[in-house]
């Protein structure tokens, strides 16, 4: 992914803000100089430059009392630095094989594609052994194919679930509505657990958690 590529090879303080604001659902300039251990002043100049060049923007979010918080997000504009997985073509090929092959041809093409993906997953998951671990080897491979996933633990009940910033397959999911009952169907197999998905959308910021239970 050419974000975290970037992240790595120009550690700056823009980079972290670009970084850290991809993995949240917006965040105040006070949340993002915490974070990064930076004063508040200078992070906000950060934050005000990279707003004049649209590269991220604002909104408001209501707290329990006092004036609402204002907290930046990234625009569309830098869409490009996340991976998308060949989207347009991908529909194109889906979309030529159900005129080819009928209305259930891309189901199947994708059913089979998912299948493969699991078999590759399952091999490098070989060896692990409890749920943590498992979710946490494949959090690292999700996230290596742009998903920006992360394992989080309930401090209380040590409930797992899946995080994840950016889905890469988003364009297919939207046009074949089986894409995401297949994410599921992938993550239940890998980690032998029930998995429950539920998407947040907070001002046209996604975050997708995938709760993990185990059998």
């Amino acid at each position: 992914m050419p974000l975290r590529i970037l992240h790595e090879m120009l550690h700056t303080p823009v980079m972290d803000i670009l970084h850290h604001l991809k993995r949240s659902q917006g965040m105040t300039a006070g949340e993002l100089a915490e974070r990064m251990k930076m004063s508040y002043m200078g992070v906000k100049q950060h934050c005000d430059e990279l707003v004049k060049k649209e590269f991220i923007d604002t909104f408001r979010r209501a707290k329990g009392s006092g004036r609402p918080e204002k907290l930046y997000r990234l625009t569309r504009r830098l869409d490009p630095l996340f991976d998308e997985s060949g989207a347009s073509i991908a529909l194109g090929l889906l979309a030529a094989a159900q005129r080819v092959y009928g209305e259930t041809a891309a189901a199947k093409l994708l059913y089979a594609w998912f299948q493969a993906k699991t078999e590759t997953y399952a091999r490098k998951l070989a060896g692990a052994d409890d749920l943590l671990t498992k979710a946490k080897m494949l959090s690292k491979l999700r996230s290596a194919e742009g998903c920006i996933c992360a394992v989080q633990q309930d401090a209380e009940t040590g409930a797992l679930s899946l995080v994840e910033h950016h889905q890469p397959l988003r364009e297919l999911a939207a046009e074949h509505d089986i894409v995401p009952e297949l994410e599921c169907e992938l993550i239940e197999k890998l980690l032998a657990c029930e998995v429950s998905r539920y998407v947040e959308e907070i001002s046209g910021l996604v975050r997708i958690t995938y709760r993990l239970t185990p059998r």
